[in-house]
Order: C-alpha cells, then structure tokens, then sequence
C-alpha cells in the first residue's frame, strides 16, 4: 500500500498555478484518477487532500454518524459540500480555489506534507510553526510512552 510522505514546498507561478509533486501524483494516478480530492482541514490552516483512500476514509467517518441525523449532515456538509476536485493540467499542476487559499494562508509557495493516506498543502511559514508544535508534543508523547511497560510484537499484534 503507498503511502504520501516527504515535505515538498513549491512555488505558485504567476498564474497561480502549483505543481503537485511527482510521487503524490503518481499515487493518485494509480487509483485511476486524473484529480485530486481537496478541502479545508477542519482545525489547521491547511488543505486536506488526496485520492481514493482520502474518499474511503471519508466514507468511513460519515458511517459512523446515524443515518439521517443532523450529526451526518454537518460532517457530510464539511467533508464533501465544502470540498473540491482539482484537476491536473498537462504538466501536473492545480489551481486551488481562492477560497482555499485565504483558509491556508497561501501566496508565494505551498508545502506539501504526506500524512500517509492523505497530505496537507500548507503555506511554508504556517507548515514550519505548526511544525515544531508538533514535534513538542510527540517528544512529550514519547516520553509518556516510554514509561509505559513494553510487549513484544507477537503479543500486540495477536491483540
């Protein structure tokens, strides 16, 4: 199964265009699309993207909800209504809608971010920040996963 990794910052033309890296495209292409999947993430300055995994991934939350609740619509309203398919030009490139654009912060350049099943577009300087944020709280985590007894891998993995 592949996967979206790396941090990858690119230039946005002077058209506005922005090519979307070589490896995140080509994951897409392989679920047979010539598209992306796009939406504002819900509690960061950032576009979550992706392909067929993100829709599945999508698709499993909103079957969590109960059918026909309000629950469902809002999630449904947020993950779907506010979303977008971005298409690839000739040359792998996108144009992000304005909108995203003003949700993320973007101008100059974007970051891409590989989250495993999805990515993150980011303006640089917001991705860097957020960044090292993140990496606090993982030290923190880490240290507090530490102190926890260890089980060999047979025994988690049969769990």
């Amino acid at each position: 199964m592949e996967r979206f990794v790396s941090t990858i910052t690119m230039r946005v033309d002077a058209k506005g265009r922005i090519s979307v890296p070589a490896a995140f495209r080509a994951i897409i292409a392989r679920d047979g699309l010539d598209a992306l999947h796009a939406y504002p993430a819900l509690d960061t300055p950032a576009l979550d993207c992706g392909g067929s995994r993100l829709l599945q991934e999508i698709d499993q939350i909103l079957a969590l909800l109960p059918p026909a609740s309000s629950e469902l619509d809002l999630a449904a309203m947020h993950l779907l209504g506010e979303s977008e398919t971005l298409k690839f030009d000739g040359e792998g490139r996108i144009m992000l809608p304005e909108r995203f654009k003003r949700h993320a912060g973007i101008a100059g350049a974007v970051t891409f971010v590989g989250l495993g099943y999805k990515f993150q577009i980011w303006e640089p300087a917001r991705f860097e920040a957020h960044l090292q944020a993140a990496k606090a709280k993982v030290r923190d985590l880490r240290q507090a996963l530490g102190a926890l007894p260890r089980q060999p891998v047979a025994a988690r993995a049969s769990e």
